[in-house]
């Protein structure tokens, strides 16, 4: 058996999820007697990462305090260390009030069905001004073209604090039964496999070769054990590719290319932030929760336009104090495919190629091509994985 990385902040996960049935049943019960609010997806998102002991060691929803404290220093006001603020956010509080409990509204299944409840620590109004500041501290910008600082201020600036008692993993695991998986179930698979450095590899798009072939870099120069490919599943901005064909192309990819039993293929019930330098922070919060010793930290790692350095994302991680962190970081350059060396490499480790060399393709050439049915050159993507990305496309109105 491999010995695990422990988690962030405590000797073990502390997962918020009522796993006991009798105890859930009473609180379902409870439920329909309490006050109750349809919370956002991000509120609702927060509360699936709570359950599934991502966000260890925290206990509930932030505190006004805590969250503008992790804005300006990503630390809580007890000195945790956690860059983004985990909140509950809403336009209209109501009558809710310190000490009452609630029950918390999905709203990303049909019916609304409780998917928690909240015994309340305090409801706190922040100021136009103090949503600015922590906006421009966890985004980096206030501008409301950015998609996460649009989704964030979209939300209310009412916080309701205070800690969780979860009930389900919303639509998560019945969208995704194959894929979504707690950290819990990621550490004990771990164990299992007797994995002791494990890479983790964060996606919200297919992988193409140079991703692929970045996995591979990162394990054999790590001497990892094992590969977890970690992808989101939650809301992203509009024309993202949707997460079941992401994770068909992925598990085709991972089928054909990578040695049996090298590689999981796990995802997290989480909306994407778009914080780019903060939110690769949070990343590695819950890798290193679910048990990875190493993630990978790309080219623009979480970002989003041209908000961010392209390496803004390894940067932070060289500014915050040490120890703050279990985990350790595979900083990784701009990969692609070498016509010189017909193979994939790290674009600063080949000096003698001109651009030329390479074969680079943007993003919006990429979907231009697929969109016509035409698979981009195998240099650069998978025939089997352009096959069901040209599928996509087309089914597409």
């Amino acid at each position: 058996m491999g010995t695990l990385i422990q988690p962030h902040g405590a000797s073990q996960l502390t997962p918020l999820i009522v796993e006991d049935a009798d105890k859930r049943a009473s609180l379902i019960e409870e439920a329909s007697s309490l006050p109750a609010i349809v919370v956002t997806s991000a509120s609702a998102s927060n509360a699936v990462m709570l359950a599934g002991g991502y966000f260890t060691p925290l206990q509930g929803f932030m505190t006004k305090a805590d969250a503008m404290s992790v804005g300006r220093s990503m630390r809580t006001t007890g000195g945790l260390f956690w860059p983004t603020p985990v909140l509950n956010l809403v336009a209209d509080a109501g009558g809710i009030k310190k000490g009452d409990r609630i029950a918390l509204r999905d709203p990303n299944v049909a019916g609304n069905p409780i998917l928690a409840i909240q015994t309340v620590d305090d409801v706190e109004v922040f100021s136009p001004e103090e949503i600015e500041r922590l906006t421009a501290d966890v985004y980096g910008t206030t501008d409301r073209k950015h998609p996460g600082v649009a989704e964030f201020l979209a939300q209310g600036s009412v916080a309701i604090s205070g800690p969780l008692q979860v009930l389900n993993y919303s639509y998560f695991e019945t969208d995704f039964p194959e894929t979504f998986r707690t950290a819990m179930a990621i550490r004990e698979e771990i164990s299992r496999r007797g994995w002791s450095r494990v890479v983790a590899f964060q996606t919200r798009n297919p992988m193409h070769r140079a991703h692929e072939e970045l996995c591979r870099m990162a394990m054999d120069r790590l001497n990892a054990d094992g590969l977890v490919i970690h992808m989101l599943l939650g809301k992203l901005k509009p024309g993202d590719i949707p997460a079941p064909v992401r994770d068909a192309a992925i598990r085709k990819m991972v089928e054909l290319y990578f040695p049996p039993g090298s590689t999981l293929i796990t995802g997290y019930g989480f909306d994407m932030l778009y914080a780019g330098p903060r939110e690769a922070l949070l990343h590695a919060i819950f890798r290193q929760n679910m048990g990875a010793t190493h993630l990978i930290i790309g080219r623009d790692h979480a970002g989003v336009g041209d908000y961010y350095d392209p390496f803004e994302a390894q940067d932070i991680f060289k500014t915050i104090p040490p120890g703050s962190l279990a985990i350790e970081i595979f900083n990784a350059d701009h990969t692609a495919y070498s016509k010189k060396l017909n193979k994939v490499v790290m674009i600063s480790e080949a000096p003698d190629h001109t651009k030329e060399d390479f074969v680079m393709l943007s993003g919006t050439a990429v979907r231009e091509m697929l969109g016509n049915g035409i698979a981009p050159p195998t240099e650069f993507s998978r025939p089997e994985v352009a096959q069901i990305l040209i599928d996509h496309y087309r089914e597409r109105p």
